[in-house]
């Protein structure tokens, strides 16, 4: 028999002070991610910006979801557009994750003067070379998530590269080999649950 999952009626006393705050914003850190830049272009216009959440949100139709700030210029473009790619970056390309972050680099088209792209297909926005994934979204739609504007974009194109990727976490930029944890198979328990 199956029962309802009620919320909590609030946040307990310690959960309310500064201290629960930053506790939970530090936890927050340790959500490792994959790091993407974000491209678009509207007309002319070309724009990028890093994002270090993307995930797939649905398998079919396949969706991928980002977050960024809102208000942001890639969130506008992207709306006006209709479309847009998704660079997901390799291990060895925390110089663009550092880069597309910056705000201080060029607008426009000048901001992937001297990088290697190429229009990709369908949202003709910038694939940048070596990255581990391209894909090329169209928007689904854009919610306010808190201080977040979620991009939900459907993908009309997928292409794979080579190598690991870059991740995000603890609030740095890390790369290197993945390795393998082996399945215990059906039967072992690795964890034992249990009730007070």
């Amino acid at each position: 028999m199956s029962t309802a999952l009620r919320p909590r009626t609030g946040p307990t006393a310690g959960q309310r002070t500064p201290d629960g705050r930053l506790r939970r914003r530090r936890a927050l850190y340790h959500l490792a991610a994959p790091v993407a830049v974000l491209t678009v272009r509207h007309g002319e216009v070309l724009h990028g910006t890093t994002v270090s959440t993307v995930t797939a949100v649905s398998r079919e139709p396949l969706l991928l979801g980002a977050c960024l700030a809102r208000g942001s210029r890639f969130a506008e473009l992207a709306a006006a557009a209709g479309r847009y790619a998704v660079n997901v970056l390799t291990g060895n390309q925390a110089h663009l994750a550092r880069y597309f972050a910056d705000g201080s680099r060029p607008d426009g088209a000048e901001q992937f003067a001297g990088l290697a792209w190429e229009p990709g297909p369908y949202a003709h926005a910038p694939l940048l070379d070596g990255a581990l994934a391209h894909y090329t979204c169209r928007l689904f739609g854009s919610t306010p998530l808190g201080s977040q504007e979620a991009l939900i974009g459907h993908v009309t194109h997928a292409v794979v590269g080579e190598g690991g990727p870059l991740l995000s976490y603890t609030g740095g930029l890390f790369s290197g080999p993945l390795t393998t944890v082996p399945d215990p198979g059906p039967g072992s328990q690795t964890r034992k649950e249990t009730t007070a």
